[in-house]
C-alpha cells in the first residue's frame, strides 16, 4: 500500500492497471496534495500476495480490507483501465462506500477476441538482461511519458530475479485481469457520481458502454475528452489533475 498527500485530506482510494503498481500515482498524487491518497499494489501486482484468484470480486474484497483496516468509511475512488473496471464493480457491491468514482480510460467490456489474443500475448516471458533494456522497453511503450517518470518506474517497478530483470507482477494476473476485462460491461450504480476522462488515443472506452453509463447515471455522469495515450495521467498530469481536483474537491 502507499499513501500520499494531506493524511486530514478528503480520502481518495487509487487503483491501477494490469501489470501496475500503486506507486505510479504518485506524479497524480503530488498534483492534488491536498487530497489523501491511499493506493494499493493489487493482488498479483507489486509487492502484494500473487495468490489467485485474481477476479474482480477478489480485487474489491482486497481493497475493502484495506479501508477497513484504515478505518476509511467513505471515499473516492480513482480507477486506471483495470483498476477502473474494479472501481465499478466496487461502487456496485458497496455503494454506500463510495461517494464518487474517476474513471482514467477504463477498461471494461472489451471485445473478447482481442482479449485473448492480448492474453495470450501476455503469457510469453518478458525479461531484460539489464535495466537498461528494461527501461528502453518502458520508454518505448510509454512515447510520450517524460523521462523522469519512465525512471521512476523503473525503480518502484523493477525486480531482479537470478540472471535477468523484469517487472514485479504475476504474469497469470494478467492473463485473468484481460479474461476479467472481456466480461459483460456493467455500469455505475444510479446516483453515483462519475467522471469518465476517455483518453483520445486510446481505444479502450466503448463509446456503446459511455451511453448506457449515460442512460443508467443521467447528470451524475461527466466524460471529458484528454488528448492522450492510455497513460493519460502520466502524459498530462496536470490536465487530469485538474479536473479530478474540479471534481472531487469542487
Amino acid at each position: 500500500m502507499h499513501t500520499f498527500g494531506e493524511p486530514g485530506g478528503i480520502p481518495v482510494l487509487a487503483l491501477h492497471g494490469v501489470t501496475g503498481h500503486g506507486a505510479r500515482f504518485a506524479p497524480l498524487a503530488d498534483a492534488v496534495p491536498d487530497l489523501r491518497w491511499i493506493s494499493v499494489d493489487l493482488r498479483g501486482h507489486g509487492r502484494s500476495p500473487w495468490s489467485p484468484p485474481w477476479t474482480f470480486e477478489q480485487h474489491v474484497a482486497d481493497v475493502v480490507g484495506v479501508l477497513d483496516r484504515m478505518e476509511v468509511d467513505d471515499v473516492a475512488v480513482v480507477g486506471h483501465s483495470y483498476g477502473g473496471a474494479i472501481a465499478v464493480h466496487l461502487a456496485r457491491a458497496l455503494p454506500d462506500r463510495v461517494e464518487r468514482l474517476v474513471l482514467l480510460d477504463p477498461a471494461i467490456g472489451l471485445d473478447p477476441d482481442d482479449m485473448l489474443e492480448t492474453a495470450e500475448e501476455s503469457r510469453a516471458d518478458e525479461t531484460f538482461p539489464d535495466i537498461d533494456a528494461a527501461r528502453a522497453d518502458r520508454a518505448d511503450r510509454w512515447p510520450d511519458v517524460d523521462a523522469a517518470l519512465v525512471e521512476a518506474e523503473v525503480v518502484a517497478h523493477l525486480a531482479h530475479f537470478d540472471d535477468h530483470w523484469e517487472w514485479r507482477y504475476c504474469r497469470s494476473a494478467a492473463v485473468a485481469a484481460w479474461s476479467d476485462m472481456a466480461r459483460p460491461a456493467v455500469t455505475p450504480p444510479a446516483g453515483m457520481p462519475t467522471l469518465i476522462l476517455r483518453a483520445t488515443r486510446s481505444d479502450f472506452v466503448e463509446q456503446t458502454w459511455v451511453d448506457r453509463c449515460r442512460a443508467a447515471l443521467g447528470d451524475e455522469l461527466t466524460v471529458t475528452d484528454v488528448d492522450a495515450g492510455h497513460m493519460l495521467f502520466l502524459e498530462r498530469t496536470e490536465e487530469v489533475a485538474t479536473h479530478l481536483r474540479k471534481f472531487v474537491v469542487g
